[in-house]
């Protein structure tokens, strides 16, 4: 049996061929550099933001962040309450503990100088054996230098220090303010503790291993609130009245 085409079929055949090579040049054919599927909704959703007044509220909260930056979102109308026998109302202290608050709702004083008090006696008796590692865990970057270069001499000089302490009678907040980014609260501290300082020889050459003594110190404690870092730094201390 002979198969005869016309002329007809032929040019039907040759305009299919044309046009399915022509889509499959167009349509069918990955190169790898192809655009993702553009998502419309996902892009709406990045660029919303919620309604606030403060021309600096983020647009983005990260993760960990925390999500009250404004005073409009910490309530402080109750601060007497919040602060009371801590802070006088109207004071400047509670001035600046209002001012941590918003930066920071999760700040509350208590736990702060259940923190302090331990960091304060850990301080005293990292400083006191020498204990470089630990002081530079919890010390700002000047108040490590200051104490660094006192235990270099200290040990030039062949000196040790013996230190007990017995008790912290009193923990108390003395100042708190917010720098930026920084909150900074200082806490007076009254202690007794032992304490003598020997030379080469073991003799004592200050203080007396057998006598308690009253301390009273201003230390001041910072942290950066935007940071996830919880953890404060001592930056500063002085001896107190």
């Amino acid at each position: 049996m002979r198969v005869v085409f016309d002329i007809y079929t032929i040019i039907f055949l040759a305009l299919a061929v044309f046009i399915f090579l022509r889509l499959r040049s167009v349509l069918g054919q990955r190169t790898g550099r192809e655009r993702p599927p553009y998502d419309t909704y996902s892009a709406r959703d990045a660029v919303r933001t919620p309604a606030s007044n403060d021309p600096n509220d983020k647009v983005v909260a990260l993760p960990g962040r925390n999500q009250a930056e404004t005073p409009s979102r910490v309530p402080v109308a109750d601060s007497a309450e919040r602060w009371k026998g801590i802070a006088e109302p109207g004071s400047a202290l509670e001035t600046g503990l209002n001012s941590i608050a918003r930066r920071d709702p999760t700040f509350e004083v208590r736990p702060f100088l259940d923190g302090a008090s331990a960091a304060y006696e850990m301080i005293v008796m990292a400083f006191a054996e020498g204990d470089k590692r630990q002081l530079k865990d919890l010390l700002g970057r000047e108040v490590y230098e200051g104490f660094e270069a006192a235990i270099n001499d200290r040990e030039q000089r062949g000196e040790t220090v013996e230190t007990r302490f017995v008790s912290i009678d009193k923990a108390e907040i003395a100042g708190a303010e917010q720098r930026d980014a920084t909150a900074q609260v200082t806490v007076r501290f009254v202690s007794k503790l032992i304490s003598a300082t020997r030379d080469r020889e073991g003799k004592v050459i200050d203080g007396n291993p057998e006598r308690v003594t009253e301390v009273t110190d201003l230390w001041t404690f910072a942290r950066d609130v935007s940071s996830r870092d919880p953890n404060w730094k001592l930056v500063a201390t002085e001896a107190g009245q």
